[in-house]
């Protein structure tokens, strides 16, 4: 006998704890793995849902973004933008005729002058 006893050692006890901790551990990868594909999908899915006109484009992103993560980026830019609303918005800007007003500096003086 040593003199460090070692409990559950060469048991059935021990071999069942390694069993459940190798299931907590392939539950865990699996899980982590479904949270990233989920997460990863999101442009396809908001575009989907609003019914975006480049639908193709952002599906076609996404999935190239598996391998180069910032055309992923572009991928949610495009399905979160209102592209028609954004240009809109830009020519409104573009061909606003009225010009800026600057109002002069007020003069103060004081009372005794």
């Amino acid at each position: 006998m040593s003199l460090i006893s070692m409990p559950f050692v060469d048991t059935a006890f021990d071999t069942g704890l390694h069993v459940v901790a190798g299931l907590v551990l392939v539950g865990t990868v699996l899980s982590a793995l479904y949270a990233f594909w989920k997460f990863h999908e999101l442009p396809i899915h908001h575009a989907d849902k609003k019914k975006h006109g480049q639908m193709g484009l952002v599906t076609i992103l996404t999935w190239i973004g598996f391998i180069w993560h910032w055309v992923w980026v572009l991928a949610v830019i495009i399905a979160f933008v209102d592209t028609e609303k954004s240009i809109r918005r830009i020519r409104h800007i573009w061909h606003d005729s009225t010009p800026t007003q600057t109002t002069p500096p007020t003069q103060t003086t004081e009372a005794g002058e």
